[in-house]
């Protein structure tokens, strides 16, 4: 199987950040192999098609269909009670139920 690459876009990439941690942390702690960034909306898009789903932070909702409409992978916007609560797992949870994948 091939690592899997999540993307975590917001405005400047500084919030997501924190839950790319929790993220990391999680992904350690359970043997899973994947690489997970943060990056703004403006450095994020010209990137997507490098990634296997794009997760948007609920703050830049608005930038949803604008990323929808540029590549084929998943572009998701994070639940507000995952990114407010930085809760990592539950954003891998998120994450495998978007893209079918059991672990």
């Amino acid at each position: 199987m091939k690592k899997l690459r999540i993307l975590l876009v917001c405005s400047a990439g500084m919030s997501t950040s924190m839950l790319v941690k929790k993220m990391q942390d999680y992904c350690r702690k359970n043997g899973l192999d994947y690489e997970i960034q943060a990056m703004s909306s403006a450095m994020g898009k010209p990137q997507l098609d490098q990634w296997d789903i794009c997760l948007i932070g609920p703050q830049v909702s608005y930038i949803a269909n604008e990323f929808k409409s540029v590549t084929k992978i998943p572009v998701e916007i994070i639940p507000s009670q995952i990114y407010a609560l930085g809760k990592g797992d539950k954003a891998i949870e998120f994450t495998h139920k978007l893209l079918g994948i059991t672990v």
